[in-house]
């Protein structure tokens, strides 16, 4: 049976930030720790979001890393009590927003962050207990402000995600504004990282019509506007597109993802200076090529209807042209020709295809991957 749920509150438009202290006030907030990283403080966002929390006490962790980590969950669960805060605000792209979500569970539940890890049976441990927390993205990516997941890295390496409807933020503060000085290079990736989620979730084989439109929907405004972003990130139109699409795709992607995420996954545990939307943009054409073969994906003209989106005409549904598509994209966003170019080494493949196999997203995607169909893929996005 599906469960279908579309949870929390979103403020959604140019100087949404404003709405920063009714959304404390709403939700219980009174002293808030913010999390955020570095490049976000040295960019200025970080400043725009405090200015807006006006006179509501809190303090700020600023050292989120790339790839968030249980080490960094601990040390801002350890801020957050020292503190005295009863609420966190996630000011940034998605590596804050996760490793707020990782504190929400630290900061009130007993035990090693990994006794609430999903492969690990832990959603169910996860209860209302957590802090409440709203995420105020800097990024149109990741949509982890409206997700019930997380991915952190723990202490032995593994990069595992976090599950549970109770790791939905209370409130999510969308504004474009916060992402106009975003670099180029980051707003593809980041952007890419939209697109795949909007595609990979609409071929997931789960039955959830309200998801696929959605995906639908954010793919077509992605692919409109992920261009126009990057090149210009001075287009408010065009942000405020990719903030949607990125929303749109996490909404979306309860439904489930596949093999681009369990690939990204393992692979962002085996180096995590990788940039999991890079990755996503470089794994997507060749699984989108392996999907194909699905029934599900033939028999519903899938591939056929995201071509539509994506304004491809004559599609034949055999994924050759949505696949293409995808990589000559990646190629005019000037991301990297492929994983040999981040200098990924073929003798890591072992690794990567040993986590990919024991991912939580895995198991949904549209057709069951080997460890040899694992390491075709692989081989395709060298």
């Amino acid at each position: 049976m599906t469960t279908i749920h579309y949870l929390t509150q979103v403020q959604f438009d140019h100087g949404a930030v404003s709405t920063l202290p009714q959304e404390c006030a709403r939700v219980g907030i009174t002293k808030a720790l913010v999390v955020t990283d570095a490049g976000v403080r040295a960019a200025g966002v970080l400043a725009q979001a405090l200015q807006a929390l006006k006179d509501i006490p809190h303090a700020v962790f600023d050292a989120t890393p790339s790839n968030p980590t249980e080490a960094a969950v601990r040390a801002a669960a350890q801020a957050y009590a020292a503190h005295g805060c009863d609420g966190l605000i996630a000011v940034g792209g998605g590596s804050s927003i996760d490793l707020a979500k990782g504190v929400a569970i630290a900061a009130t539940h007993p035990g090693p962050l990994t006794h609430y890890a999903t492969i690990e049976g832990g959603s169910p441990r996860i209860t209302a207990a957590v802090a409440p927390l709203i995420a105020v993205p800097t990024t149109a990516g990741t949509g982890s402000e409206v997700a019930r997941g997380a991915i952190l890295i723990v202490d032995d390496g593994r990069k595992l995600g976090f599950h549970s409807w109770h790791l939905v933020p209370r409130s999510a503060v969308l504004d474009p504004d916060l992402t106009l000085g975003l670099p180029s290079a980051l707003t593809a990736a980041t952007g890419m990282d939209a697109i795949a989620h909007c595609m990979e979730t609409f071929m997931a084989p789960a039955v959830n019509p309200p998801a696929e439109g959605i995906a639908m929907d954010g793919l077509q405004r992605g692919w409109a506007h992920i261009e126009a972003a990057t090149t210009n990130g001075d287009d408010r139109r065009a942000r405020w597109q990719m903030m949607s699409a990125s929303m749109q795709g996490a909404m979306a992607f309860q439904k489930g993802l596949g093999c681009v995420h369990s690939l990204s996954h393992s692979l962002g545990g085996v180096n995590p200076k990788l940039h999991h939307g890079t990755l996503n943009a470089l794994f997507l054409p060749a699984v989108i090529r392996f999907n194909a073969q699905a029934a599900s994906i033939q028999q519903e003209s899938r591939l056929t209807r995201m071509a539509v989106a994506m304004g491809l005409p004559g599609c034949d549904g055999r994924g050759t042209e949505v696949a293409e598509a995808v990589r000559e994209l990646n190629a005019r966003l000037k991301l990297p020709s492929g994983l040999a170019a981040l200098g990924v080494q073929r003798d890591w493949f072992d690794r990567v295809i040993s986590g990919a196999l024991a991912d939580h997203c895995h198991k949904t995607n549209p057709v069951m991957a080997t460890a040899e169909d694992y390491r075709h893929m692989l081989e395709a996005s060298m």
